[in-house]
């Protein structure tokens, strides 16, 4: 099971992964689905509301999170940018 099918599990479908996030509709979890992966912006929400048991390397493998965290880490910026 890959990191998107866990946080559907996780939330009870794609649709209450839709409203947590604030997303538009459940069709856009439909495409990250189909894709195979969340966008980068989204996986650290997801990893926070999940309490870290879906990390953002579960959900997108393409970014390097252990930079992106050390960088966040540094500059006090570890929920998201906020």
């Amino acid at each position: 099971m890959n990191g998107i099918q866990q946080a559907i599990k996780h939330f009870g479908s794609q649709s209450a992964i839709a409203r947590v996030l604030g997303l538009s509709s459940y069709r856009v979890v439909q495409q990250w689905v189909r894709a195979g992966h969340v966008p980068p912006k989204y996986c650290p929400e997801i990893e926070r509301l999940t309490d870290r048991k879906i990390k953002c390397e579960d959900l997108n493998a393409s970014v390097d999170w252990a930079f992106v965290r050390e960088y966040c880490c540094k500059n006090g910026k570890a929920r998201g940018g906020k």
